[in-house]
């Protein structure tokens, strides 16, 4: 039986991700934080703590390869590519939102849910 604390607690740990937005690395290292700390506990909040951290991580390394191909972008397009690159955040953005809010509600609901775009680095 899960308890509503369990269900608040992974909620809350998915929602930690957008401390990103407000300092960096926040989006990886609040949910560590909130996972570590209470995974011994509850298979629950261990697999929804796993599940957030390793979609934040693909997440830097998506944008960390994309960020790579502004430079040659740029370089070969006179400044245009940059301009259709920082346009292709904008729905990465969007997603990301959605994704972290529909996740946080499934494990409120006791439920779980699979990230999509996301490397298993912790398992």
């Amino acid at each position: 039986m899960i308890t509503k604390n369990e269900k608040n607690y992974s909620a809350l740990i998915h929602l930690s991700g957008f401390s990103g937005w407000l300092f960096p690395f926040g989006s990886i290292i609040v949910p560590l934080i909130l996972w570590t700390s209470k995974k011994d506990e509850s298979t629950f909040i261990d697999s929804h703590g796993k599940a957030a951290v390793n979609f934040h991580l693909s997440f830097i390394i998506y944008e960390f390869l994309l960020a790579l191909l502004i430079v040659p972008i740029a370089i070969f397009t006179l400044g245009i590519g940059v301009i259709l690159v920082l346009f292709a955040l904008i729905p990465i953005a969007i997603l990301k939102i959605i994704v972290i809010i529909l996740v946080s509600l499934k494990a409120n609901e006791g439920e779980y849910y699979a990230y999509p775009f996301t490397i298993a680095l912790i398992k």
